[in-house]
This record gives C-alpha cells, structure tokens and sequence, in this order.
C-alpha cells in the first residue's frame, strides 16, 4: 500500500492554537498520539512526524506557513516522500457544516478556504482527499467570518469539539484502512 501524507491545516503559534481555524492541527495532534507520534520535527516548513496507522506508511505534517501558503509545506514534503497526490489527506475546518459534522470527500473547489486553495495551486490539482471538520458559521452572519474562524472555540463548544477530534481520527484511519467510499459509509452517519 502506498505511503500517506496525513496533513492537518492551521497557523502556528499560540495566538491561533485553540481557534477554529486550527482544527485540523487539532485533530491530526490526536491521530499522531494515539500511535505514539508527535508532529514537532522541523522539515519543509512545517512540523513533521513519520510513523505507521495500523499497518499505513504515513507521514503526518502541520504546514508552518499559515494557513494561506500552506500549500509550499504540502508540495515539498509531497514531493520528498514520493506520494502521490491522490494519496493526500487534509484535515481543515468547514465553515458550511455544523460543528460536531465530518465529512469525507475527494477533490472539488476550495469553497473560499485559503489553505485548500494554495494546495491545489502549489500541487498542481484538486485530486487529494478532504477531510472536512465543521466549526459552523458565525451567527447571523452573512459577510466576514475571519474573527469567527480565528476566534476560539466556546465552552459550550467543547463537548462536540472533543467528539469530533475523536471522530477524525476513527475516520481518517477508516480512510488510510478501508478507501473513501468505505469510510464515507460508515462515518457520515455518525454525525
């Protein structure tokens, strides 16, 4: 089976750790603990860990660019490990689904994320997996949402944060174990 680049998108630094924006940090941290991992190795400008998912070959990378050149951290480390973009899973935050929501997909747009968008640019193409995490849309809102997704999350958050992160992780190893179309199945119906 082909070696996997797990990446989890997010900005670096304290300032950002708990925001919205950082869930994909967020969820790949708990994938990477959960097989004795940790992302902190610096390598093509970002943290970088290497390591294996019940039996998958994966390298797990937080880009360190910010969000919006993310895409410089994927390609490079991409590229030196010989995966394939199709074998390219991003953990990000979704504005469009509710917090608590996961979601599996391949390719499709950016749908106005930055992070997406610099990957599809910087690796030449759309064909990399999604897994998308919903943080939900401010309420009432209907322009800008930058404070909302660099806001942190809320205490009446928590709850379903913590069962999403964990959700993740179950459905991005169901997506390195059994394909998308397997994964998709069993975990869309569980939030």
């Amino acid at each position: 089976m082909a070696r996997k680049l797990c990446v989890g998108l997010g900005n670096p630094g304290t300032k950002y750790e708990k925001t919205r924006h950082n869930v994909g940090f967020m969820a790949l941290d708990r994938l990477a603990s959960r097989y004795g991992m940790q992302v902190t190795t610096s390598k093509f400008k970002g943290h970088i860990s290497t390591g294996s998912v019940r039996g998958v070959d994966v390298v797990m990378l937080k880009p360190q660019t910010f969000m919006n050149l993310s895409g410089d951290s994927v390609q490079k480390a991409a590229a030196f490990y010989g995966v394939e973009r199709e074998d390219i899973i991003v953990l990000h935050d979704e504005l469009d689904l509710e917090l608590g929501v996961v979601r599996l997909k391949s390719g499709g747009g950016h749908g106005g994320h930055n992070g997406l968008r610099d990957i599809i640019q910087k690796t030449g193409g759309k064909d990399f997996l999604r897994l998308r995490l919903g943080i939900g849309r401010p309420p009432g809102s209907r322009g800008n949402v930058t404070g909302w997704v660099l806001g942190d999350f809320g205490k009446s958050e928590q709850d379903k944060l913590e069962d999403m992160l964990e959700l993740a992780c179950d459905a991005t190893e169901g997506l390195l174990l059994d394909g998308l179309l397997a994964a998709q199945n069993k975990y869309h119906a569980m939030s």
